[in-house]
């Protein structure tokens, strides 16, 4: 046999579809088998590989063993001349596998290979290829040499950036995204470390193969989309700490005593330094806007200030007290950003109108406390609606002028819905054509010809020669490939070619529910026949957030009344005091196995179901009724359970 292509998947369910798909058309003249072991998802991918994959080799572990212990089971029975570790995130090119059997064929001394990778976007990704990472090259990654000289010999070794992308190259470490290896070189230097439960495994073992005296190679002429780049990753605390964790592991095991110690002492430095970031790049992108926005509105208040007392008092000095500056106008503030926060006004897309709500509902705040003062603390209702007319206006302009620099258009709330151009013929266009329409939330634009000459149909706008044009003069702002009609080769080289453009790429996988795109890695795709996403918008979330809270705090103060008439009293005042701590949520979904498929939300005390009087349900139904919970979220469906469950408010949350 010539080929064994091993793919450990966990809980990516539609990318794995889509590599599947890809992998038996560019093997189908190879004599190859295909492994893929499964770490316990809940996502439905074992049954998916087992109805639409039965010819793949199943291995469906019980629990998450990890990455490398997964591979190995796998590397064991594995029957194959070469071994190619495969993430289940990618996408090969028709030609792939062939060619790199062939170049392995050809180069006796090449132990593994790995191969040009792209992002979703058609960008090249420099982890395709790697240098040893020493504690020099490590520390010139860690503190960001290697990203400001990328080219140079001396700080760009980790991605090895001083070497041509486009030729043929020796390298120490390859990837393990895409990782072809021989067998007959495994048996010697031994499969992966299972000490490594995810990441430095492949450094690892590409070492130990330069050292049992074969070489490692970059082969660009093979090509793959490799959908997770280290890009997408590198900002999580989480993704740190295991990486860098991983890199010591290798320092200890490869490295002298002296340089382990000094490797990991810069590691440990790199965690700090790099958690710091990532912590405080995510504090200030929250505070960024609030903090503008109260910026703004007291420096407005304070010329409101100076212009009133001089216009309206004749004062020559500030005709109010110090107090009013000091802790009156901050308060009216506070309570500005607190109702546009809760309207939503801070949440993207940008949407004027929550601003303009939230502004309302906090100024009648303002005013209806206001009239319940003492009398020496209401100073002026003028002041407090003219500091409401600049506290909006400042709002919009600050929002206007932001987007104008960044968008370069005055479109503040972003387009009502994307522009999408379908890049296939005849039924499988067609096909998701219709998924688009049933999803409601795209502008549909156009079709593009995969053959030489547009044909005479509606909906035809030209061939894949003239996608350019049509980009630039539709303003297509997202491209879908039928993978039924189109190689992968040629979708590759088409998403390399138009990378440039403001242009977000998607493929459809033949027969498959879900469109796969570079946006997708943290949704596992979208999808487009049932719109899934309501209950996980961030005014929802943060609408059912405060649901529960008010809701609790309600049932705390007046417990003693409800205690007459739960089902389950003391359950009752616990689930109280962990809905407040955040543990649990009143509604949510019935506890099935389908709920894995949905946003994520808390473990809850009540379901759907309870509104409905008989509630024995089946599981079918109860499926259906968190599909419809989950995308059409309403706070009344929440009440309306809540009335109809009252008596079940002490049950104890069950969980899957």
């Amino acid at each position: 046999m010539q080929l064994s292509v091993i793919i450990v998947n966990y809980n990516v369910q539609y990318f794995l579809e889509q590599c599947l798909h890809s992998v038996f058309k560019s093997g189908k003249a190879l004599d190859m088998e295909v492994f893929v072991v499964d770490n316990q998802s809940v996502d439905g991918s074992v049954e998916m590989v087992r109805q639409k994959f039965p010819q793949a080799k199943l291995i469906a572990n019980n629990v998450n063993v990890g990455f490398s212990k997964a591979n190995n089971q796998a590397i064991k029975i594995s029957k194959g001349k070469y071994v190619l570790l495969l993430n289940p995130d990618t996408v090969v090119e028709d030609d792939t596998l062939p060619k790199v059997v062939q170049f392995m064929d050809e180069h006796p001394d090449a132990g593994g290979l790995g191969v040009k990778m792209l992002d979703g976007q058609g960008r090249f990704l420099p982890e395709s290829k790697r240098g040893l990472p020493t504690p020099g090259v490590a520390f010139s990654k860690i503190f960001g040499l290697s990203a400001l000289f990328p080219r140079s010999k001396a700080f760009g070794s980790y991605h090895l950036g001083y070497l041509d992308a486009n030729k043929t190259h020796k390298v120490h470490v390859l990837s393990g995204a895409f990782m072809l290896l021989r067998k007959e070189v495994l048996e010697q230097t031994g499969a992966l470390d299972e000490d490594f439960f995810m990441y430095g495994e492949d450094i690892d073992l590409s070492h130990r193969i330069i050292k049992a005296g074969y070489n490692n190679y970059y082969y660009p002429d093979a090509r793959i989309i490799h959908y997770k780049g280290e890009s997408t990753k590198k900002s999580s605390v989480n993704y740190v700490l295991v990486f860098y964790n991983a890199m010591i592991i290798f320092a200890r095991k490869h490295f002298s005593q002296k340089n382990a110690r000094l490797f990991s002492f810069l590691i440990n430095l790199a965690v700090y330094f790099r958690a710091f970031l990532a912590i405080a790049a995510r504090f200030l992108q929250r505070i960024f806007w609030p903090a503008l926005d109260a910026a703004l509105i007291y420096g407005g208040f304070y010329y409101l200030n100076n212009y009133w007392s001089h216009q309206v008092f004749a004062s020559e000095a500030t005709y109010y007290p110090p107090a009013y500056m000091q802790f009156m106008v901050p308060a009216y503030i506070l309570f500005w950003l607190s109702a546009v926060f809760i309207s939503g006004g801070y949440d993207r897309p940008i949407r004027l109108f929550r601003i303009v709500r939230g502004i309302i509902w906090g100024t009648i705040a303002i005013l209806v406390i206001y009239a319940l003062l003492p009398l020496q603390l209401r100073f002026s209702r003028a002041l407090i609606m003219l500091g409401s007319l600049w506290a909006l206006f400042s709002m919009l302009l600050s929002r206007s002028v932001f987007t104008l620099i960044k968008e370069k258009t005055l479109h503040v709330s972003g387009p009502a819905s994307k522009r999408v151009l379908i890049a296939g013929d005849g039924k499988e266009a067609a096909r998701i054509l219709n998924m688009l329409r049933l999803s409601g939330n795209t502008s549909f634009i156009g079709l593009i010809s995969l053959q030489p000459k547009k044909p005479d149909q509606e909906g035809y706008l030209g061939t894949m020669a003239q996608i350019n044009e049509i980009i630039e003069i539709y303003r297509i702002n997202e491209v879908i490939f039928c993978a039924e009609n189109m190689a992968s080769s040629d979708i590759i080289s088409s998403m390399s070619k138009l990378q440039n453009k403001q242009v977000h790429f998607k493929i459809a996988p033949p027969e498959s529910l879900y469109i796969i795109g570079s946006n997708s890695i943290d949704t596992f795709g979208d999808l487009f026949t049932i719109n899934v996403n309501a209950i996980n918008l961030p005014a929802n979330k943060r609408h059912k957030k405060l649901f529960d809270l008010i809701l609790a705090l309600l049932l705390l103060a007046t417990f003693p009344i409800h205690l007459l008439f739960q089902k389950y009293r003391w359950g009752f005042i616990k689930n109280i005091f962990c809905v407040l701590f955040n543990k649990l949520s009143w509604i949510g979904y019935h506890p099935t196995e389908g709920r894995q498929n949905l946003p994520s939300i808390k473990n809850s005390i009540l379901h759907p179901g309870d509104a409905i009087q008989n509630r024995d349900l089946p599981g079918d139904t109860k499926e259906n009724l968190n599909n419809l919970y989950a995308k059409d979220y309403k706070i009344e469906n929440d009440l309306q359970i809540m009335i109809k469950g009252y008596r079940y408010l002490g049950r104890r949350p069950a969980s899957v």
